[in-house]
């Protein structure tokens, strides 16, 4: 590397500290000490490392580079600004304020370069593992002898904190399983955490832990410059593993009174302490000021970054001409098309009365592998319990990544956090699979995903306390509720084979995130859910069964609820007494309707509002009103046999009977 360039980078490292601790002290909140710490890496990965073009942030085969310990997002903000992402220093001035582009993390979807949402520490490595899976499973499918369209690498940084939550853990350890050689992780260890030093509550040697996942690792000063351009340009030409990197730095590095320490970990430096910084660092006393060599030497890199993807562009085109089939498939990926006829393909999907909705659900999976390119499964050890495998395509594995189906092993939390990563492809639509109880263990990666918009299929099992004898453990009661209070997050609960073919319609559609929850046991179909999806699924919920006559009951269930609702409505009509059954398979999609049809099916005088669901009454308080009656589960489940479980808690026909007519 020579002079001039370090000479130019080193301008970079002092501009982004700058920026950095004057954008937190502006704004009063903030973490400047890993972006001051980081200061030379930022320097070196936009202005050598990476291979993107910043007008063009989703160029698909751009280098990718994931924050994943988020609170330290000045560090990227800066970057954006000045490599030429059109992040305006208005915008940086603007850092933490109300509609910013510059949130206090970095959030997806708001800013242009921003690869993932991360700050709760570590998903950002479950994001940048997924991102490159996704990158190797489209480059197993698209790459060849005479076109190389996926080749880039994932760059991810992380801190203590993202290295000590589990989920990094269960995503790199999946990463070095599959041998992932196009992930880079960057440590930034500067030991010390928000609390005080790293000493006080850590000791493990990282990179030993690294090795024993089949990572290589390096070490590396991260203020030299030789030794960061060595070990990265190997990488880059001779990488075969996933990579850890540990880059030594100190934390708020130019703070002459706080770097060093957790002062200046997770609050402004002070005015005088940024004044005493810019002294010592050599800094002109203007706020905010940026060297105009530095706004010229990344247009100077831009110009070359443009040249690459054009580069790209016209192998693009050779392949789009040359490769008429595979490119139909690759602008299908693209564009996450539906086929037209999308619902007469799945209503002809033949299943079989009475059958398990996570059976039901296989099958048109089967069918939507055949359909959908761009669907990718994948499941916690639980494939065939949950249902998620495509029986026509084989699994992914180390040196293998043509198939559709993924192995995450038992890491729930970690699968989730992946499978953020490969939406995060722009080309593919991921489902993930475990039992609904376990839910709790990925919660917050669902959040995210919720928060940024990401289409990311969940299928969720073993759904209630009818799975049965495996007991309380593994009976989920408050999950329904749980999963309904998250924005943005369709929560799905098909009562039949009819629902579960519109519920996967219903998330093809939807371009956010989507929970579709599955039973064990059998139940029926229920000719009147075999609906248009416009009439049924599409509207949220709708009337199943209409009433005779002025209505004494409405009762209104989910899931396998609705063929019991089905049968205490036929034994009220028999005594006289008059019921509607709505089936509401997804409040969320109900919500949205308009007020007229919502009356239509939930409002005026319907006598007594029930709810039957085997979980707990939360929520059910807006559709039946403060007189209604609730069949529900407010109590932890047992151990037994599902006609057991239904005497015990009251899921009888005779039992409904008794709570609404005394």
């Amino acid at each position: 590397m020579d002079a001039e360039l370090k000479k130019h980078l080193s301008k970079i490292a002092n501009t982004i500290r700058e920026l950095s601790m004057e954008a937190v002290q502006k704004a009063n909140s903030g973490h400047p000490g890993l972006p001051m710490g980081c200061a030379e890496f930022g320097a070196y990965l936009y202005g050598v490392l990476l291979r993107h073009n910043p007008k063009n942030p989703k160029w698909l085969n751009r280098d990718r580079f994931v924050l994943s310990a988020g609170h330290g997002s000045m560090l990227l903000y800066s970057l954006l600004h000045l490599s030429g992402f059109g992040l305006s220093m208005d915008e940086i001035k603007r850092f933490r304020q109300i509609h910013s582009k510059t949130p206090g993390h970095p959030e997806y979807h708001v800013t242009a370069g921003v690869e993932a949402t991360t700050g709760p520490l570590g998903q950002g490595v479950g994001n940048a593992v997924g991102q490159a899976l996704g990158l190797k499973m489209l480059g197993a499918r698209f790459n060849g002898d005479e076109f190389t369209l996926f080749n880039s690498k994932v760059y991810c940084l992380a801190g203590d904190g993202c290295m000590m939550e589990g989920v990094s853990s269960e995503a790199s350890s999946l990463a070095g399983h599959l041998g992932l050689d196009n992930l880079v992780l960057i440590y930034d260890a500067n030991k010390v955490t928000l609390d005080g030093f790293l000493a006080e509550s850590g000791s493990e040697d990282t990179k030993l832990r690294y090795l024993a996942y089949n990572w290589d690792v390096f070490e590396l000063d991260g203020y030299d410059f030789e030794q960061m351009d060595k070990i990265f340009m190997h990488i880059r030409d001779n990488q075969t593993k996933p990579t850890l990197v540990i880059m030594h730095t100190i934390i708020g590095k130019g703070s002459p009174n706080k770097s060093g320490t957790h002062k200046v970990h997770g609050a402004p430096l002070g005015v005088e302490e940024v004044e005493a910084t810019k002294k010592a660092l050599g800094l002109p006393e203007e706020e905010f000021y940026v060297p105009q060599s530095v706004y010229t030497f990344f247009e100077q890199k831009l110009a070359k970054d443009t040249v690459l993807e054009q580069r790209w562009k016209d192998m693009y085109r050779r392949f789009m001409e040359g490769k008429p089939d595979l490119a139909k498939t690759f602008t299908e990926m693209v564009e996450k098309k539906l086929p037209d006829n999308l619902e007469e393909q799945l209503r002809k999907v033949e299943i079989k009365s009475p059958m398990a909705t996570r059976s039901s659900s296989q099958a048109v999976l089967d069918k939507l592998g055949e359909l959908l390119p761009q669907l990718i499964g994948g499941s916690a050890d639980l494939s065939e319990s949950d249902k998620t495998w495509m029986k026509k395509y084989p699994p992914i594995s180390k040196g293998n990544f043509t198939g559709r189906n993924i192995k995450f092993g038992i890491r729930e939390f970690g699968m989730a956090t992946a499978a953020a990563g490969l939406a995060q492809t722009d080309m593919i639509v991921p489902f993930i699979g475990t039992f609904l109880t376990f839910s709790d263990y990925m919660r917050n990666a669902v959040r995210l995903a919720a928060l940024s918009k990401i289409q990311v299929i969940y299928q969720y099992t073993h759904d209630s306390i009818f799975l049965g004898e495996d007991g309380p453990t593994h009976q989920p009661i408050e999950h329904l509720a749980a999963l309904r209070a998250m924005p943005n997050l369709h929560v799905i609960r098909p009562a039949d084979s009819w629902e579960v073919k519109m519920a996967w319609i219903a998330a093809l559609r939807y371009r956010g995130p989507t929970a579709i929850v599955l039973c064990r046991q059998n139940l029926p179909e229920i000719p009147t859910c075999n609906v248009p999806y416009d009439e049924g699924m599409g509207k949220g919920a709708y009337i199943v069964k209409k009433e005779s006559g002025k209505v004494d009951f409405a009762l209104m269930a989910t899931g396998s609820e609705v063929s019991l609702a089905m049968d205490v409505a036929a034994a009220l009509e028999k005594i006289g007494k008059h019921a509607r059954v709505i089936s509401m398979p997804c409040w969320e999609l109900f919500e949205q309707q308009s007020d007229d049809y919502i009356r239509s099916i939930v409002g005026g005088d319907l006598g007594r509002r029930v709810s039957i669901e085997a979980g707990v009454s939360f929520g059910w308080s807006k559709w039946i009103g403060p007189e209604g009656i609730a069949i529900c589960m407010d109590t932890f489940g047992e151990s037994a046999p599902i006609s057991d479980l239904a005497a015990e808690y009251g899921f009888t026909v005779d039992s409904i009977l008794d709570r609404l007519l005394t």
